[in-house]
């Protein structure tokens, strides 16, 4: 159904938009959907219907383009779905609801408590300053309390988690949570954990460069290789010199790869071989190993000593043996 306007009241009119929206909302909203809610709170002041259709033509985007907004938008409580269609929320109402409904995650002790905290007001405040110009949501304040409840982390920590996500563009709560999530479950609670969680990214990244040359890869690691890593130096505790032993092993493969490296490291792991002259030793002496197996097998495909080499039993070295040939 068309929409009748009248073009003198069209230009005098205007639509408000919160500035709550500007705040929670339009830093992480894509922009066609920006458009689908923008016309929406436009159209709602004129009370009329007005079809999906009619919708993609005006907005010049396509249908699924429409519903998928749509949805988007209910998702985000920013529209509420009813069996008419739709109704726009009042931002400014669900906020100050949301700031003064008590939350079962954290006690009404423990925000007086924290409140009292001048340390912890210190740093929130310092947060409102540095990345949102003063004009920090309300709502921010609250779920910054709750992680301090839930991660433990000391004021420069959360400091820091905004100074990473500002860096990275997405200073979001969705994605501020997901990365201090990460955090807790690598044990960071203050700055000196995550100091070391930091150079201990920064010698695996480097190692992984160094890895990635050696092996002639003009890219950047998968995830799963950089998991190869982590386990290596991590779990396995190897250095580069001992890793540079697996490598050297690939220069025979037309095609090598992180399994290949891993099975020989993993292998070397679970014999209990802590340096490179453990590994050289072993290297040897499974050569010297292979190169007897072969001689035998000769003299026996020859016929000149077949019960020696059918009585012969080879000690039990895995069946590795195509890893460690061609020392």
């Amino acid at each position: 159904m068309k929409l009748e306007k009248n073009d003198m009241m069209l230009l005098f009119s205007s639509t408000d938009v919160p500035d709550i929206f500007f705040n929670e909302y339009l830093p992480h909203i894509p922009g066609d959907y920006l458009k689908v809610y923008l016309y929406i709170l436009f159209l709602s002041k004129y009370n009329k219907e007005i079809k999906l259709n009619d919708l993609s033509k005006k907005l010049e985007l396509s249908l699924k383009c429409i519903q998928d907004g749509l949805k988007y938008l209910e998702e985000e409580n920013l529209l509420t779905k009813k069996n008419t269609g739709f109704i726009i929320n009042n931002l400014q109402e669900r906020e100050l609801h949301s700031l003064y409904t008590p939350k079962v995650t954290i006690s009404s002790d423990d925000l007086k408590k924290s409140a009292k905290s001048q340390a912890r007001a210190k740093a929130i405040e310092s947060i409102n300053n540095q990345f949102f110009q003063g004009i920090m949501p309300l709502s921010w304040y609250s779920d910054i309390e709750l992680w301090f409840k839930k991660y433990h982390f000391d004021e420069e920590v959360m400091n820091a988690l905004f100074s990473y996500c500002f860096n990275k563009s997405a200073l979001h709560k969705n994605y501020v949570q997901t990365v201090a999530d990460a955090w807790s479950k690598s044990n960071i609670k203050t700055y000196a954990d995550l100091d070391k969680h930091f150079e201990k990214q920064e010698k695996l990244q480097s190692l992984g460069k160094n890895i990635c040359k050696k092996l002639g890869y003009h890219r950047s690691l998968t995830q799963f290789e950089e998991a190869y890593v982590e386990k290596w130096t991590i779990d396995y505790m190897y250095s580069m010199p001992i890793i540079d032993l697996a490598l050297k092993k690939t220069t025979s493969k037309t095609n090598p790869n992180f399994e290949y490296i891993n099975t020989l490291l993993t292998d070397w792991h679970d014999r209990n071989l802590k340096t490179t002259d453990e590994i050289n030793s072993f290297l040897l002496d499974t050569k010297n190993k292979n190169k007897n197996i072969k001689d035998l097998q000769k003299t026996a495909a020859a016929g000149a000593t077949a019960n020696s080499y059918k009585n012969f039993t080879p000690r039990d070295y895995t069946n590795l043996n195509e890893y460690y040939d061609n020392i």
